[in-house]
């Protein structure tokens, strides 16, 4: 019912509406895609999507960009707006679930069982978000830490600017592997999943959304908030490899 009541009064303010802006995880790219289309065919409601590393997208927000709803790839991120006073009060929810996997060029014939593998001088570039501050890189040190096996790789690491980046460098063979999410290895033909990180060895992989605090379109925001936690949405997600989590 709730939804039924949010969308009918986005459609009733949509004529003369602005556009909604929404700023999401750059691994979320081809799906929100998909989704935006489908909202402004339902409503009438344009969305202009905003796609980069969590981190940045944070720090826009944080310089006063005009953003009405984010998504983050990380709730470190989301809880870091939150206490800035960055988020609207209440509307933080856990969104999606994801997976962490090594991947390598199409034709690799690299064989990984375990992170001590990626140490193999067989492997000379390994290509990540970058691990200090972009939300797949710290995922993917957490792992390589808790394996014991961040040292050895450490010199090997190739810093991108988000999780798409990782993706481009193995997809193009400039390194020999890469970590990213099971999402982002889902999409591309030129890659190819070489060892799917274990759940219980990986941090929980948790996607946030919220509405943001200088959001100037609350009522179409909220409506897109309920939307995205609809079954027909969540059977999108799924189709994309992501984990509804209002499940």
């Amino acid at each position: 019912m709730l939804r039924s009541f949010w969308v009918s009064l986005l459609l009733c303010a949509s004529l003369h509406a602005a556009d909604l802006r929404v700023s999401a995880a750059a691994s979320l790219s081809d799906v929100m895609r998909e989704i935006a289309t489908a909202f402004e065919k339902k409503t009438g409601q344009k969305i202009l999507l905003n796609f980069a590393g969590s981190n940045t997208l944070a720090r826009q927000i944080e310089a006063g960009a005009p953003v009405d709803v984010f998504i983050s790839a990380d709730e470190k991120t989301m809880d870091g707006l939150e206490k800035k006073g960055l988020t609207k009060a209440g509307t933080i929810h856990p969104l999606l679930g994801n997976s962490m996997v090594v991947i390598g060029p199409a034709s690799s014939s690299l064989k990984i069982t375990a992170a001590r593998d990626l140490s193999s001088p067989q492997i000379r570039r390994l290509a990540l978000g970058d691990p200090a501050s972009v939300p797949a890189g710290v995922y993917a040190r957490t792992w390589l830490e808790s394996q014991n096996a961040w040292k050895p790789v450490e010199p090997k690491i190739i810093s991108t600017e988000n999780v798409r980046g990782a993706l481009a460098a193995v997809a193009s063979g400039n390194v020999d592997a890469g970590i990213v999410y099971k999402t982002d290895a889902g999409i591309s033909a030129k890659v190819k999943i070489l060892f799917a990180i274990p759940a219980d060895q990986s941090p929980p992989i948790v996607y946030p959304v919220a509405i943001t605090k200088s959001a100037a379109e609350l009522v179409k925001a909220a409506a897109f908030l309920t939307y995205l936690q609809t079954q027909e949405i969540s059977a999108v997600f799924e189709k994309f490899g992501f984990t509804p989590l209002s499940k």
